[in-house]
């Protein structure tokens, strides 16, 4: 299903995102996290892929999205980068989706590794929306967009000029980088309004539930970290339980907050956390039901 059209029925809706296990771990933990998962109410699942990019990273995307089709029957969304890939390793993986029924594909350019020489085919996620919109026009594609700019984007505005394009060739329905701000999301929205971009926006949202996760979040993310959320973690660096805690209760704060400010969709990154995700989900479910009702509605 083209989940773009869940927007035609609902005014906000709720979605997950898992990896595929590394390399490290047992595989079939996979397997259980979605066992979990399926108990909470998300209108679609997106998986990662790795960033190197490599066929095998491609095949446990593809892999546990089309198990998420088939065994859970939830909509999902198949991660896809192409900074590592040419026209025929996309083909490839365009072809094992569309074998799998597999019909949204999240389209990212990737990281650039400085020990991996970039391939010619794609610079940008645009070249790989307009790619496979030219081979099957019958793929949904989403997009990343970034609050807080992207990294190397030389200024808001000019990150904007270029999230257009991507929605010009393609791309119906955006998902945020993770942030912690939530004016930083408002600013970004109102901006892009500004310059004609209308497409729904789901706000990314990741719950810091240890002082480990906040520093490699911040460092790969860049998200700025709130005065409010910067006590939390002062107050309770020492106390796991009661900072995990604290983590739950920030980012059910932060989702209410966007709530009342008409954000159309939550997407929740999990990083296969199954209790993180149930007591978000748990704790806005009753909020986002109330807002999804017919006398509701936008």
């Amino acid at each position: 299903m083209d989940i773009s059209k869940i927007f035609d029925h609902k005014k906000i809706i709720f979605s997950l995102e898992i990896f595929p296990p590394k390399k490290d771990t047992p595989y079939n933990v996979i397997y259980n996290t979605l066992l979990k998962l399926r108990g909470i109410p998300a209108d679609f699942i997106s998986v990662t892929y790795g960033a190197g990019g490599s066929k095998a990273q491609r095949d446990k995307t593809i892999e546990i999205a089309a198990l998420i089709l088939s065994t859970y029957h939830i909509e999902p969304v198949a991660h896809l980068t192409c900074v590592n890939s040419d026209k025929g390793e996309v083909l490839s993986a365009l072809e094992q989706l569309k074998a799998n029924q597999v019909q949204n594909i999240m389209v990212l350019r990737g990281d650039i590794s400085p020990d991996v020489p970039p391939k010619e085919d794609f610079r940008h996620a645009s070249d790989l929306a307009a790619f496979i919109k030219a081979y099957d026009s019958s793929f949904n594609l989403l997009g990343a967009c970034y609050p807080e700019v992207h990294y190397q984007a030389e200024s808001m505005e000019k990150d904007i000029e270029h999230l257009k394009i991507k929605i010009e060739n393609g791309v119906t329905h955006l998902i945020t980088q993770l942030f912690f701000d939530n004016s930083k999301f408002y600013e970004f929205r109102e901006k892009a309004e500004k310059a004609g971009i209308h497409v729904p926006i789901e706000a990314g949202i990741m719950p810091i539930t240890s002082l480990r996760q906040i520093e490699r979040t911040v460092a790969l993310s860049g998200a700025s970290v709130p005065a409010k959320l910067s006590r939390l973690f002062s107050r309770y660096g020492e106390n796991p339980k009661a900072l995990f805690d604290a983590g739950i209760y920030y980012a059910t704060e932060q989702i209410i907050d966007l709530i009342d400010h008409d954000v159309r969709g939550i997407h929740l990154y999990t990083m296969n956390n199954v209790e993180t995700a149930t007591r978000v989900s748990d704790a806005i479910q009753n909020i986002l039901e109330a807002e999804n009702t017919p006398t509701n509605a936008a």
